[in-house]
């Protein structure tokens, strides 16, 4: 997890951003060996109740895409409005496409 000031402040200056419909993300190459994430969830999404479900959420969608995450990255996710109302499938499907579209998410081996 990103919980450092500094570290958000570094990703804003220096990340790159991609949008979908649900989510936005923002990016940042680092020197880590692993993948940290921050996840943010604004006031116009809803009540406390509605914004700790869509952290949730999110972090169930991102659970089986772990494993193919490429490390050394910082990553900020950003749920939009429309994030409160959206199906689970949706919610991982735009974290796919966001990521992906990102370089963060490596493609899966065929068969």
């Amino acid at each position: 997890m990103i919980t450092r000031p500094s570290d958000f402040a570094a990703l804003q200056r220096d990340g790159t951003s991609r949008s979908a419909r649900l989510l936005s993300v923002r990016v940042r190459r680092t020197g880590h060996p692993t993948t940290r994430f921050a996840f943010s969830t604004g006031k116009k999404l809803g009540g406390a109740v509605v914004r700790n479900r869509a952290r949730r959420r999110i972090r169930e969608s991102l659970r089986p895409m772990l494993g193919t995450l490429a490390p050394g990255w910082d990553v900020l996710v950003v749920a939009r409005p429309a994030t409160a109302t959206a199906t689970q499938a949706d919610i991982a499907a735009d974290l796919a496409h966001v990521l992906s579209g990102a370089g963060i998410l490596e493609p899966e081996p065929r068969a």
